[in-house]
């Protein structure tokens, strides 16, 4: 279920958020569906099981989960209405970047292609939506 690189320079907790991000955009874990738990996930990747505490904490903090004292995590129904938050602020931060890009001199063609390569890299476009 999940695969966390040790020997990469971004924290366990971080790739383990944004795998738990991934399975719950993806519907792999459905909305009010229980978490594992941090004993048994630190157990299954052999990891602190602080490291899985604190990455439950940070999901938590987005909205993505919810806990219920003494039951468990479960994976937040209502995720969505924050991902239009997250949206927003994607966009305003793409903005920045954009206009920076285009002052620096990158062109609108090159930015276009870049866009385009990485939807396409990632199987995106209008046949596999």
């Amino acid at each position: 279920m999940f695969e966390l690189d040790m020997r990469s320079r971004k924290p366990i907790y971080e790739q383990l958020v944004d795998k738990m991000k991934e399975l719950i955009m993806n519907e792999v874990l459905k909305p009010d569906e229980q978490v594992p738990s941090v004993r048994t996930l630190a157990t299954e990747l052999t990891i602190n099981p602080n490291t899985i505490q604190k990455a439950y904490r940070e999901l938590e903090t987005q909205g993505f989960i919810y806990s219920i004292k003494g039951k468990g995590s479960f994976v937040n129904p209502n995720h969505k209405i924050r991902d239009s938050e997250k949206i927003k602020t994607i966009k305003q931060e793409l903005e920045k970047l954009i206009l920076e890009a285009l002052f620096i001199g990158i062109s609108v063609n090159e930015l276009i292609q870049m866009i385009q390569e990485l939807d396409s890299a990632k199987g995106g476009g209008d046949e596999n939506d």
